[in-house]
């Protein structure tokens, strides 16, 4: 995992595996919550990344990226494909870690533990309904900061009115809904000027909002789940899965073959 400066007592080391390149930790929502939560009350400055394929691909083009994904503070396997491969790269135990469901156990932690949270991302009536649905779910959750950012980069000001913003709101959780690469691009930027534990949560948002519908439970069990966004978002998904998946699948699978062909020699 990315180096600590203040490691928390009690949180035991997590099993890491680089697919890739990309540094994924084999963790639990029980587990990735219960980090949250110790980091949040102890008030360091540290970021979360929901890692899905896309990920590994845009980690794969840009060395930058790389760098920031590896330096998080946790990386969770959001989708199936990459808790399958930390199994096939020696973690029997790995699971998927969704950013939608983390974001419902994060919450329910912090209601439970009087931890505050804020929302970055989405837009005002996204971020209405879901404060709404959220703290009836979850009663005592408290949310003091909520901002739906403009469909473009924000300016240096706006910027730093959001930091401010988010300071000034006593915010101990912030949970990021602006899309890969954007919203961990944000959060490495983040690092340092905001106390709190930022969570990127992709399109979580819309989901727990209800304003847009995942796919059922059936689908996402045979791992089926970005088949049925990409039916409905061809537009905007299609390069991501159409390309991206099957390169994932050619590039683990070397991986894979050149892990075994060392193995095989040193032996």
């Amino acid at each position: 995992m990315a180096s600590d400066p203040s490691p928390i007592v009690g949180l035991p080391e997590l099993a890491s595996r680089h697919i890739v390149g990309m540094r994924v930790d084999a963790t639990s929502y029980s587990d990735a919550a219960t980090r949250i939560s110790a980091w949040a009350v102890d008030g360091g400055s540290r970021y979360v990344c929901i890692a899905a394929v896309n990920n590994v691909i845009a980690s794969r083009d840009d060395a930058a990226f790389r760098r920031l994904m590896n330096d998080a503070d946790l990386v969770t396997p959001d989708g199936k494909p990459l808790a399958w491969a930390l199994r096939l790269l020696g973690v029997p135990a790995a699971q998927q870690v969704a950013g939608t469901r983390l974001t419902e156990v994060v919450c329910a932690r912090a209601a439970v533990d009087r931890i505050p949270v804020a929302f970055y991302g989405g837009t005002d009536e996204v971020l209405r309904d879901l404060g709404e649905r959220l703290r009836t779910r979850y009663p005592g959750l408290e949310v003091v900061y909520a901002e739906a950012p403009p469909f473009r980069a924000p300016s240096p000001e706006e910027d730093q009115e959001t930091v401010s913003g988010i300071v000034a709101s006593g915010a101990r959780i912030v949970l990021v809904g602006i899309g890969a690469p954007k919203q961990e691009q944000w959060m490495a930027r983040r690092r340092g000027e905001l106390p709190c534990v930022m969570l990127g949560v992709g399109a979580a948002f819309d989901f727990l909002s209800g304003h847009k519908k995942r796919a059922p439970a059936w689908i996402r069990g045979l791992a089926l789940e970005w088949l049925y966004r990409l039916v409905q978002e061809p537009t905007r998904l299609w390069r991501r899965y159409v390309i991206g998946n099957p390169r994932f699948v050619a590039l683990f699978a070397m991986q894979l073959l050149r892990g075994r062909s060392r193995a095989a020699r040193a032996a």
